[in-house]
């Protein structure tokens, strides 16, 4: 425990007013609670229980974190994923133009446009088994065209 050291600021400046001690004073206290008693874990013993509670301290340091191993969730994607997405989307728009007409027209109104099988099944007359069964034969194929 680092050993606090009280200021005697009448001493240090004798013109300096009351106010501005009082200050100074206070200035003092808020650097010595955002050093160390923030910062420091108490404990508390409890003499007729015969307890002691261990009370943590109200704000942690990251290098103590890392030194007992936590893990911290990423709040973003990292640049080495978003590099990959992107090359991703690059490939499958490439094999996207590929497709025929028709399957390009399924696959965008399925997955673009967000349509469902069922809504598309009614607008078009055609079957909802043989729109699935197209979907997949098409999703089957991009996944050949892209080599996943």
């Amino acid at each position: 425990m680092a050993k606090r050291i009280k200021i005697n600021y009448r001493k240090r400046y004798p013109e300096a007013s009351d106010v501005v001690i009082e200050v100074l004073e206070k200035s003092d206290r808020k650097m010595e609670y955002q050093q160390y008693d923030l910062k420091v874990e108490r404990c508390h013993i409890d003499s007729l229980n015969r307890t002691v509670t261990y009370i943590p301290s109200r704000e942690d340091s990251y290098e103590r974190l890392l030194g007992e191993n936590r893990q911290f969730e990423a709040d973003q994607q990292s640049v080495e994923d978003e590099a990959v997405n992107a090359m991703l989307i690059e490939i499958m728009l490439y094999c996207l133009k590929l497709l025929t007409p028709q399957e390009q027209e399924l696959i965008t109104e399925l997955f673009f446009v967000g349509k469902s099988e069922h809504q598309l099944s009614r607008e078009t007359g055609v079957l909802q088994q043989t729109i699935h069964a197209r979907k997949v034969k098409i999703l089957s194929k991009l996944k050949k065209l892209m080599k996943i």
